[in-house]
């Protein structure tokens, strides 16, 4: 059976591929056991080095980011993402999801801030609209260029 919202993603063309960057192999388990029913893709990372290597060789439309990275924040991630042509959409993921996280994540460019442990609706949700944002933000250079000529 299909997790609620999943089906909704996966009805056009691409693949909702995710990154799921945490020190903690739990994250990586349950995250994997949320999104098992879907089409979507996970890779793992456990520190910001693996990270930037999947980051060169695939394709990810959202990354989930622990906070605390070892070394490291989610930030670090953050400032490479910047840099690519099409970057994926950041969800930063802590157990300590409060406030401050939240208005700090969003100031500074993140898509949204989970709580830990996660909620499979909220984190397909978040998935979701993550992946819908960074969709419909690379499409809009594409028509604003067929427009133009």
């Amino acid at each position: 059976m299909r997790q609620p919202g999943i089906a909704a993603a996966n009805n056009r063309t691409e693949i909702v591929t995710v990154l799921s960057i945490s020190p903690l192999e739990p994250d990586h388990t349950l995250l994997e056991s949320i999104i098992r029913h879907s089409r979507w893709s996970l890779f793992k990372a456990d520190s910001l080095a693996s990270a930037l290597s999947i980051l060169r060789r695939h394709e990810i439309s959202v990354v989930l980011c622990e906070r605390d990275l070892q070394p490291g924040r989610w930030t670090d991630i953050l400032d490479h993402l910047r840099e690519l042509d099409r970057p994926p959409a950041l969800i930063v993921t802590s157990r300590l999801a409060d406030e401050r996280l939240w208005a700090e994540a969003l100031n500074l460019g993140a898509w949204d801030v989970l709580a830990k442990p996660f909620d499979q609706r909220e984190v397909i949700h978040g998935i979701r609209i993550a992946w819908q944002h960074r969709r419909d933000r690379m499409r809009i250079p594409l028509q604003a260029m067929s427009v133009a000529s």
